[in-house]
């Protein structure tokens, strides 16, 4: 094992971005990322991660309430892949809709008790919450109590970027700081911090610094943009709180491990990013 990849999104037909954002965003997209957006067959996207010899950790996906648009399954889905190709698919993040009320608690321990997924995410932009919203507390003292880690996007996002009022999405959502009351609240909380947090990495850092509970992943940016302040913590004093994550397919984990390993990093902090800080803030038997 090269390493764990633990924030993939689904690149087959069930995730197609048509079907998550509609027809408009989906076309604006692959722009936004200078990519040609391709369907795989299930086959297709384990074969991609199996060369590379990296086991990835699955994403649902569910923004119902603020998009409009119903993606039934998406954790059922995932958890179908990581039956079918166990040696490389080794875990999933459910994603639920925050604003589903009651439902979205039963969603949540049906997706940690019978599809044996590990952990709950979040995408607060495209789900339009703020998680220190204490109508949403109780989903995270159901985390608690199934002990299960939850992450959270942060900094900006590609969904309407570009696009005239970036489609209605919202950027404050997804502040680092209305992260920090959760962490605080719910200390027994495992809490992931998404994407390097632009234009609050500092804030985020801080964070990181600060409570213990909170860890990173360094998803949704090429390794060769990481601005300085967010290097010199990944070879430093928050070495322990960063795990390798791609946000396949809009970066090829292939092109992250590339420019990760070619900068320079210490080896034992290239060891602990790429798979040993996953094992142990997931608590991963792998």
């Amino acid at each position: 094992m090269k390493a764990i990849d633990v924030h993939v999104h689904l690149s087959t037909a069930p995730f197609s971005y048509e079907r998550r954002w509609g027809k408009e965003i989906a076309e604006f997209m692959p722009k936004y990322y200078r990519i040609e957006p391709k369907i795989r067959s299930d086959e297709e996207m384990a074969q991609e991660f199996r060369e590379l010899n990296i086991k990835a950790i699955l994403i649902g996906w569910d923004a119902q309430a603020e998009s409009g648009y119903d993606t039934p399954g998406t954790n059922d889905e995932i958890a179908r892949l990581i039956k079918k190709f166990p040696d490389i698919f080794i875990g999933g993040w459910a994603m639920i809709d925050p604003w589903k009320g009651k439902w979205t608690i039963k969603e949540l321990e049906r997706c940690i008790k019978t599809l044996r997924l590990i952990g709950l995410k979040f995408q607060q932009s495209a789900q339009g919450f703020f998680p220190n919203d204490k109508r949403f507390y109780p989903i995270y003292e159901k985390c608690v109590e199934l002990n299960i880690p939850v992450s959270f996007h942060t900094g900006t996002t590609g969904i309407g970027a570009g696009m005239p009022g970036g489609y209605g999405y919202r950027l404050k959502y997804t502040r680092p700081i209305y992260i920090d009351d959760v962490a605080a609240d719910f200390p027994e909380l495992t809490i992931i911090m998404i994407h390097p947090a632009w234009p609050w990495i500092d804030e985020q850092i801080a964070i990181l610094l600060h409570k213990a509970n909170v860890f990173k992943d360094l998803s949704g940016w090429a390794p060769k943009y990481f601005p300085e302040n967010l290097i010199m913590e990944i070879n430093g004093r928050l070495q322990d709180k960063f795990m390798y994550a791609s946000d396949y397919p809009e970066i090829s984990p292939k092109r992250w491990l590339d420019e990760f390993t070619s900068a320079p990093y210490k080896p034992e902090v290239v060891e602990k990013v790429l798979y040993k800080n996953a094992q142990r803030i997931l608590k991963l038997n792998v």
